[in-house]
Protein backbone atom coordinates (compact mmCIF):
# COMPACT_ATOMS: atom_id res chain seq x y z
CA UNK A 1 0.00 0.00 0.00
CA UNK A 2 1.29 3.44 -0.90
CA UNK A 3 1.53 6.11 1.77
CA UNK A 4 0.74 9.66 0.72
CA UNK A 5 2.83 12.22 2.54
CA UNK A 6 1.25 15.44 3.67
CA UNK A 7 2.38 18.90 4.68
CA UNK A 8 0.70 20.91 7.38
CA UNK A 9 0.57 24.70 7.16
CA UNK A 10 0.15 26.47 10.47
CA UNK A 11 -1.47 29.81 9.74
CA UNK A 12 -2.73 32.83 11.60
CA UNK A 13 -5.91 34.62 10.58
CA UNK A 14 -5.69 38.36 11.29
CA UNK A 15 -8.89 40.39 11.14
CA UNK A 16 -9.14 44.16 10.95
CA UNK A 17 -11.68 43.97 13.79
CA UNK A 18 -10.64 41.40 16.45
CA UNK A 19 -14.28 40.76 17.37
CA UNK A 20 -14.76 39.20 13.92
CA UNK A 21 -12.83 36.10 15.01
CA UNK A 22 -15.95 34.76 16.71
CA UNK A 23 -17.60 34.35 13.29
CA UNK A 24 -14.74 32.19 12.00
CA UNK A 25 -15.91 28.82 10.63
CA UNK A 26 -14.08 25.91 9.01
CA UNK A 27 -16.22 25.80 5.89
CA UNK A 28 -15.74 29.55 5.29
CA UNK A 29 -11.97 29.14 5.50
CA UNK A 30 -12.07 26.02 3.32
CA UNK A 31 -14.06 27.71 0.56
CA UNK A 32 -11.96 30.92 0.70
CA UNK A 33 -8.70 28.99 0.41
CA UNK A 34 -10.06 26.77 -2.37
CA UNK A 35 -11.25 29.82 -4.32
CA UNK A 36 -7.90 31.59 -3.82
CA UNK A 37 -6.04 28.55 -5.18
CA UNK A 38 -8.33 28.48 -8.21
CA UNK A 39 -7.81 32.23 -8.83
CA UNK A 40 -4.05 32.07 -8.40
CA UNK A 41 -3.26 28.78 -10.15
CA UNK A 42 -6.30 28.04 -12.30
CA UNK A 43 -7.82 24.63 -12.88
CA UNK A 44 -4.50 22.85 -12.43
CA UNK A 45 -3.98 24.25 -8.91
CA UNK A 46 -7.58 23.64 -7.93
CA UNK A 47 -7.41 20.03 -9.09
CA UNK A 48 -4.06 19.35 -7.39
CA UNK A 49 -5.17 20.72 -4.04
CA UNK A 50 -8.70 19.35 -4.17
CA UNK A 51 -7.44 15.80 -3.71
CA UNK A 52 -6.33 16.03 -0.09
CA UNK A 53 -6.81 19.62 1.08
CA UNK A 54 -8.52 19.84 4.48
CA UNK A 55 -8.82 22.21 7.40
CA UNK A 56 -7.53 20.07 10.27
CA UNK A 57 -7.80 22.59 13.12
CA UNK A 58 -9.33 26.00 13.63
CA UNK A 59 -9.31 28.01 16.84
CA UNK A 60 -11.64 30.97 16.50
CA UNK A 61 -10.39 32.63 19.69
CA UNK A 62 -6.70 32.73 18.77
CA UNK A 63 -7.12 32.76 14.98
CA UNK A 64 -4.82 29.74 14.55
CA UNK A 65 -5.49 27.50 11.60
CA UNK A 66 -3.95 24.19 10.51
CA UNK A 67 -4.28 23.21 6.84
CA UNK A 68 -3.28 19.87 5.32
CA UNK A 69 -2.43 19.11 1.72
CA UNK A 70 -0.23 16.70 -0.20
CA UNK A 71 3.52 17.19 -0.01
CA UNK A 72 3.89 17.68 -3.76
CA UNK A 73 1.40 20.54 -3.90
CA UNK A 74 1.82 22.46 -0.63
CA UNK A 75 3.58 25.33 -2.43
CA UNK A 76 0.44 25.96 -4.48
CA UNK A 77 -1.55 26.30 -1.28
CA UNK A 78 1.14 28.36 0.41
CA UNK A 79 1.41 30.82 -2.48
CA UNK A 80 -2.36 31.32 -2.67
CA UNK A 81 -2.80 32.36 1.00
CA UNK A 82 -1.85 36.06 0.48
CA UNK A 83 -4.67 36.41 -2.05
CA UNK A 84 -7.31 35.85 0.62
CA UNK A 85 -8.49 39.31 1.62
CA UNK A 86 -11.84 38.46 3.22
CA UNK A 87 -13.80 35.58 4.68
CA UNK A 88 -17.51 35.22 4.15
CA UNK A 89 -19.29 33.71 7.13
CA UNK A 90 -22.92 33.88 8.25
CA UNK A 91 -23.77 36.22 5.41
CA UNK A 92 -21.11 38.74 6.42
CA UNK A 93 -17.90 39.54 4.59
CA UNK A 94 -15.07 40.21 7.05
CA UNK A 95 -11.77 41.69 5.78
CA UNK A 96 -8.79 39.61 6.91
CA UNK A 97 -5.44 38.20 5.93
CA UNK A 98 -4.05 34.73 6.40
CA UNK A 99 -0.34 34.43 7.02
CA UNK A 100 1.57 31.19 7.19
CA UNK A 101 3.77 30.91 10.28
CA UNK A 102 5.09 27.35 9.90
CA UNK A 103 5.16 24.43 7.47
CA UNK A 104 5.60 20.99 9.01
CA UNK A 105 5.51 17.34 8.08
CA UNK A 106 3.39 16.27 11.07
CA UNK A 107 0.77 17.77 13.32
CA UNK A 108 3.06 17.19 16.28
CA UNK A 109 5.85 19.39 14.87
CA UNK A 110 3.29 22.11 14.24
CA UNK A 111 2.09 21.83 17.85
CA UNK A 112 5.64 22.15 19.15
CA UNK A 113 6.25 25.19 16.98
CA UNK A 114 2.99 26.73 18.13
CA UNK A 115 4.06 26.44 21.78
CA UNK A 116 7.34 28.20 21.02
CA UNK A 117 5.53 30.82 18.95
CA UNK A 118 3.00 31.55 21.72
CA UNK A 119 5.81 31.84 24.24
CA UNK A 120 7.60 34.39 22.02
CA UNK A 121 4.39 36.36 21.62
CA UNK A 122 3.92 36.46 25.40
CA UNK A 123 7.50 37.60 25.90
CA UNK A 124 6.88 40.43 23.41
CA UNK A 125 3.85 41.48 25.43
CA UNK A 126 5.82 41.68 28.70
CA UNK A 127 7.45 45.12 28.13
CA UNK A 128 4.09 46.66 27.19
CA UNK A 129 2.38 45.74 30.49
CA UNK A 130 1.10 48.75 32.41
CA UNK A 131 0.67 47.37 35.92
CA UNK A 132 2.50 44.85 38.04
CA UNK A 133 -0.59 42.59 37.98
CA UNK A 134 -0.51 42.38 34.17
CA UNK A 135 3.23 41.75 34.23
CA UNK A 136 2.81 38.92 36.75
CA UNK A 137 -0.01 37.27 34.77
CA UNK A 138 2.03 37.38 31.53
CA UNK A 139 5.04 36.00 33.40
CA UNK A 140 2.94 33.07 34.73
CA UNK A 141 1.63 32.42 31.23
CA UNK A 142 5.19 32.32 29.85
CA UNK A 143 6.24 29.84 32.52
CA UNK A 144 3.18 27.66 31.91
CA UNK A 145 3.93 27.03 28.23
CA UNK A 146 7.01 24.89 28.00
CA UNK A 147 7.99 21.92 25.89
CA UNK A 148 8.99 19.90 28.97
CA UNK A 149 5.47 20.24 30.33
CA UNK A 150 4.06 19.11 26.98
CA UNK A 151 6.38 16.08 26.89
CA UNK A 152 5.52 15.18 30.51
CA UNK A 153 1.82 15.34 29.71
CA UNK A 154 2.36 13.13 26.66
CA UNK A 155 4.32 10.53 28.64
CA UNK A 156 1.73 10.48 31.42
CA UNK A 157 -1.03 9.89 28.84
CA UNK A 158 0.96 7.00 27.39
CA UNK A 159 1.37 5.46 30.87
CA UNK A 160 -2.34 5.89 31.60
CA UNK A 161 -3.33 4.13 28.37
CA UNK A 162 -1.21 1.03 29.24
Amino acid sequence: MVRFKSRYLLCEVCFADPRSRQCLEERAVFSAVRDAIARAHGDYGAACCAVSFTVKYLNAYTGILLLRCRKEHYRLLWSALPFIIHLESRGQRQPCRISSIHVGGTIRTCQRFLIRYNRQQLLRMLPGCQSEEERESVHRAVLSCSLKQLEEEGSSRDEDSD
